[in-house]
């Protein structure tokens, strides 16, 4: 079911950012590079070794690449040609492959991958019950769908959307569209409608400490900001589902 919403998303922004991705920490990007730097981690654990991991919407290779370099076969996909660039650049293994393609309609046969991951990426499209569909189309029986996103609510508004306005000078107008965001409840439903079942899902939020309230003062992102996962779903989420199936990875 495509939202239509009265604002357009902006995820034109993507192509000007070149090295920034990497560096810069006047930009909401840099909030992104914190939150990896958690949940990175996250995926690697729950991953079987040398897994063949798809990351839809990969930018600026941020996921990808550190994926690689652990030892998994990886293949990142965007509409950002300039993002791919910079992710190719970025490939210390020179390994993974990099694709411009729709999340829409993923060009990979079915039972594909052991993972698939949907990391900042389902609140910037008015379909995301096709990406989800999709990304399940391509993963193996039992293979895994990674997803962070934003719950819709008064709160997750006034942080999520006009706090960064607030607080990051450089964000760009309509990063983020309020009827985008999506409910737990609502993401279970697309999840399990594409034979899907979550297995984990947790908060995910900063951490309360001095370096939020520089970001407040100075008006950039610290290099101490840092993000944690919680029980409250209230704002940001993120978790797992597994696909259905007869087949084991394990």
């Amino acid at each position: 079911m495509e939202r239509h919403c009265k604002k357009a998303i902006n995820n034109d922004f993507y192509d000007t950012l070149g090295a920034g991705w990497y560096s810069e920490n006047n930009h909401p990007i840099a909030l992104l590079r914190a939150e990896n730097a958690v949940r990175i981690p996250w995926v690697a654990k729950n991953l079987a070794p040398k897994s063949e991991c798809l990351d839809i919407g990969c930018g600026g290779g941020l996921l990808t690449n550190a994926l690689a370099k652990l030892g998994h076969t990886v293949t990142g996909i965007d509409l950002s040609e300039k993002s791919l660039e910079i992710a190719r650049s970025r490939d210390e293994t020179s390994s993974v492959r990099y694709l411009a393609a729709s999340a829409y309609s993923l060009p990979f046969p079915d039972h594909s991958f052991d993972s698939v991951s949907a990391m900042d990426l389902l609140e910037h499209v008015e379909n995301p019950r096709l990406v989800i569909k999709e990304a399940s189309r391509v993963l193996k029986p039992k293979g895994i769908f990674f997803f962070h996103t934003f719950n819709r609510n008064l709160l997750s508004y006034l942080l999520i959307i006009k706090g960064v306005e607030w607080f990051v000078p450089n964000a760009p107008k309509n990063m983020h569209v309020y009827p985008l965001f999506i409910k737990p409840k609502e993401l279970e439903g697309m999840c399990e409608n594409s034979r899907l079942c979550i297995s984990s899902i947790h908060g995910f939020r900063p951490i309360f400490s001095s370096a939020l309230f520089k970001m407040a003062f100075l008006r950039r992102v610290p290099s101490d900001l840092s993000f944690r996962f919680c029980r409250s779903l209230k704002t940001g989420y993120c978790g797992y589902a597994r696909k259905r199936g007869s087949l084991s990875l394990f």
